[in-house]
């Protein structure tokens, strides 16, 4: 086989015995949907780009696409009601749907939910097999395709060639001493960190279901959170995780201050190709980096000072590059991993790596500026065995959409919808400088 598992798709393998770890990312096209043609599009792109087939050795830690297999087909989700609350139920129903990757297949599937003037043409996809960036540069392609057909064109844009099996970059720490070494420096106040983070509590550890919401942040909402940030001199990225932070505070009921585990703690999603050396969309592929923040998150402080005190953590984490590290954690994780029966390694992330929350963070206007018309784009990324919640948040033109996916045996329903008024609360209120 001609391509090498990385660590982070060799950890997303063992995720998937667990937990289905799919993602699902879904544009919104302007016009009456022609499903017929759309499929040609689709599959046009598969068979041209030799994305159509995927067979993975796990054992021999390899890969390899190939082309000319069965066209995919497109499901076509009626829309009865409300075609967001429509389109969030099927992006929840494809989040718990594993892909059988045992035997050759296609690691995509996808689907369209009719609205008035447009609509939503989902991409569903094995999470093992890319990052955001990667497919957001395909759907792009299988996008502007159809619109290109729809609008009187004989065929698709031609689609340049894709570097379907690259060399694997996830040593990189490994190859950079100074930064090797300042992971390792690092190492135990991380895990000081998780030792004195409150845990969630599962219901059932061996309840995998995913629920999913969807909601927007507005145009003027998404201004005043930009210009909250510029104020107090810190990243959108920091202020979404203080947002989470704060909102999670009522549901961490069993903390108290000054015992042994009275913090929080949430991790971050970082695109990695440019630390990798890759540049524009030629390679498909999963190079990612991660971290985590702690914090006490006492009652009552403020959105600005939490802020403030992540971004001193996300600072240093950036600087000495130390979400670079996530692959070495998750060799070893993996590697101790291997002595426990399944049952055992649920437990063990809950117990040793208490995270309540993630977030991940995208610019779709750097990617993907939209045409015109009223094109629109979403995320939603499963939480996987190691955090119960996750925010997709996805800047799209002037505005933002975010996708909450959760684990149910954490947060009722009841609970998320309490969860997303607070954010929505908070951001609402930066519109006050402050």
């Amino acid at each position: 086989m001609r391509g090498r598992l990385n660590i982070f798709q060799e950890t997303m393998l063992h995720w998937n015995d667990l937990h289905p770890y799919n993602a699902v990312h879904v544009v919104r096209i302007p016009g009456t949907p022609d499903p017929g043609r759309l499929a040609i599009v689709v599959n046009q792109t598969l068979d041209t780009l030799g994305l159509a087939r995927l067979t993975i050795d796990r054992d021999g830690g390899r890969f390899l696409y190939e082309s000319g297999v069965s066209p995919v087909e497109i499901k076509n989700v009626p829309a009865a009601g409300d075609c967001r609350q429509a389109l969030a139920g099927e992006i929840e129903s494809q989040l718990n749907l594993r892909f059988d990757w045992e035997k050759p297949f296609c690691p995509f599937r996808f689907f369209i939910v009719a609205e008035t003037g447009g609509f939503f043409f989902g991409l569903v996809y094995f999470h093992a097999v890319a990052d955001a960036e990667a497919i957001v540069l395909l759907l792009k392609r299988m996008a502007e395709g159809y619109a290109g057909v729809a609008s009187g064109k004989d065929s698709p844009a031609p689609n340049p060639p894709l570097e379907l099996h690259p060399p694997r970059r996830d040593g990189l720490l490994w190859r950079r001493p100074v930064l090797f070494l300042r992971k390792l420096a690092a190492l135990p106040a991380q895990i000081r960190n998780m030792r004195s983070t409150a845990r969630p509590r599962y219901a059932d550890a061996n309840d995998s279901r995913i629920g999913f919401t969807l909601f927007t942040v507005s145009m003027d909402e998404l201004s005043a959170l930009l210009q909250a940030a510029r104020r107090w001199d810190v990243t959108v990225n920091d202020l979404l995780l203080a947002l989470l932070f704060k909102a999670l505070i009522p549901f961490a009921t069993g903390r108290k201050p000054g015992s042994k585990r009275s913090k929080l703690s949430v991790g971050c999603i970082v695109n990695a190709r440019s630390d990798a050396g890759l540049s524009g969309g030629d390679v498909f592929g999963l190079f990612l980096g991660s971290f985590t923040v702690t914090h006490a998150v006492p009652e009552g402080i403020g959105l600005r000072e939490l802020a403030r005190d992540i971004r001193t953590q996300t600072g240093q984490i950036k600087r000495h590059k130390l979400y670079l590290g996530a692959a070495m954690e998750m060799a070893f994780a993996r590697r101790i991993l291997s002595f426990y029966s399944t049952e055992r390694r649920r437990k063990l992330y809950q117990k040793n790596y208490p995270l309540w929350g993630g977030v991940t963070n995208m610019n779709l206007n750097s990617l993907w500026p939209q045409p015109e018309g009223v094109w629109d784009y979403f995320r939603a990324v499963s939480t996987g065995p190691v955090t119960p919640l996750v925010l997709s948040v996805t800047t799209a033109g002037d505005h933002a959409n975010v996708g909450l996916s959760h684990r149910t045996t954490v947060f009722s329903t009841a609970d998320v919808e309490r969860l997303k008024a607070s954010l929505v609360q908070s951001i609402s209120q930066m519109e006050t400088p402050a």
